[in-house]
């Protein structure tokens, strides 16, 4: 059955010359225009259709991301900053940490350099009268240290986790009689994961998942009189498990599942090539290949806010070309470097749920015979290089902490119940998605809400 989020599949396929000239200038609406034109072709290649109808909504979406001018970003600096000066802000740029784009051959900044400035840089942070946090989605150091050092003396670290989250269409954007198709991630079944409970469902209506789903949820399908909230109840047990990856001896026969290509994203490109063959030139441990993909990200990456993954392009590449990304991002090209080496690497993401916060977040698994899956925590090891711990970054090479929840196994996979227009997030499902008769919601035409209301250890 046909699926417009498919098209996404054909990025990496490329657009036709003079279209691509007009978008990298910022031409959008002719981009578009010509893009119009070229799909009433009957002889259009299926690739490169394909290719045309994912661009064509990605240049719909990407100028919300950037609506600054030049003099409206140094504004919003100054607002916080007032004595921020123009040469800082061209020292920011030049250095790749003030994103932006080409809107109608006028660079457009992106509305979040602040913000990730602020979250990344303690000068900055402390210049705004702000406290720059010590990990990515704001799970405290000190709880951090903790979890990592009982892991380390016991071996392991359990919590029951209960959870609620919760979506509902903005006012503005609802009408009486309305269709709606709404998603919402639930725990599902992993390695981690135990006791697994769905304990409310709100309306009752809803229809659960199978816990091995790729993208498990909860989906309820409603003609709607009056506006009100879908939610969900949910606990299980996370078990945290200490691996030591200093002390392993890898197999000599290693697995080759879980090695393949996933366009757009997961592609071995030349340039990936050629940096799996000069990070790991004279190496032949899989762990030690892997050891150095991920010391390569987080040691010299750094975090930065991302605009909505739906307009991104080739994210492991370009990660690996600017040297900035998410937790996402870094999770992307971990796992794209070790697949090209042969070694198998899968997707994990869901939410960090810790007693006092609950935050999106996305991280990786890696395989290493005899030892089974192991984890990688990129964008947690890139925060713990920044506020110079080398012990925890070194954890998250193999571990994750014990406050998780896994909803989603696979980058870019199905839900059981299929969304029939776009997707918010076309890749992964961390805070839900919803759609109407004739179109997918965006996530600015829905709230949507998500509490830990318990995380007690065992």
């Amino acid at each position: 059955m046909y699926n417009i989020n498919d098209t996404l599949r054909y990025l990496h396929i490329g657009l036709p010359g003079d279209i691509l000239r007009h978008k990298m200038n910022g031409n959008l609406e002719e981009a578009v225009r010509l893009i119009d034109l070229n799909l009433k072709r009957d002889n259009l290649p299926k690739a490169l259709r394909c290719c045309m109808i994912a661009q064509r909504e990605i240049m719909l979406r990407q100028p919300a991301d950037y609506p600054y001018t030049y003099e409206e970003m140094l504004g919003v600096f100054r607002k916080s900053i007032p004595d921020f000066s123009e040469e800082e802000f061209k020292e920011l740029e030049d250095a790749g940490r003030i994103g932006w784009m080409f809107l109608h051959g006028e660079k457009r900044y992106f509305e979040r350099s602040f913000a990730t400035l602020c979250k990344t840089e303690h000068s900055i942070a402390e210049r705004a009268g702000l406290v720059a946090p010590g990990a990515e989605t704001g799970t405290s150091q000190n709880m951090l240290i903790r979890s990592m050092n009982i892991m380390k003396e016991k071996g392991k670290i359990s919590h029951r986790i209960r959870i609620r989250a919760s979506l509902r269409v903005e006012d503005d954007a609802f009408t009486p009689g309305m269709f709606i198709r709404a998603h919402l991630p639930i725990a599902a079944d992993c390695p981690q994961q135990s006791d697994i409970r769905i304990e409310k469902v709100e309306p009752e209506t809803g229809m659960i998942a199978p816990a091995d789903a790729l993208q498990r949820t909860v989906c309820w399908e409603e003609t709607m009189q009056e506006n009100h909230p879908f939610a969900v109840e949910y606990s299980y047990i996370h078990t945290a498990t200490y691996h030591d990856t200093y002390a392993m001896t890898p197999a000599e026969e290693q697995p080759d599942f879980c090695t393949e290509e996933e366009a757009p994203h997961i592609v071995f490109t030349p340039y990936i090539r050629e940096l799996v063959n000069t990070l790991t030139e004279g190496v032949t441990d899989p762990l030690e290949k892997a050891r150095r993909f991920y010391d390569f990200i987080t040691l010299n990456m750094k975090y930065s806010f991302q605009p909505e993954y739906f307009v991104l392009e080739s994210i492991a590449e370009n990660c690996a070309r600017n040297f900035t990304g998410d937790c996402g991002v870094f999770a992307l090209l971990f796992i794209t470097l070790c697949r090209c080496a042969g070694i198998p690497a899968q997707w994990q993401s869901g939410l960090c749920a810790e007693p006092d916060d609950c935050g999106c977040h996305d991280w990786a698994m890696f395989y290493i015979a005899p030892y089974g899956w192991l984890f990688a925590d990129p964008s947690f090891g890139v925060s713990a290089n920044r506020c110079h711990d080398e012990a925890r970054r070194q954890f998250y090479f193999g571990n994750l902490d014990a406050y998780r929840m896994v909803a989603n196994r696979a980058f870019q996979a199905d839900f059981t119940v299929n969304k029939q227009h776009w997707r918010a997030d076309p890749y992964d499902n961390q805070t839900g998605e919803m759609e109407t008769t004739d179109r997918g919601l965006r996530y600015e035409e829905y709230e949507r809400e998500f509490n830990t209301l318990e995380c007690t250890e065992i």
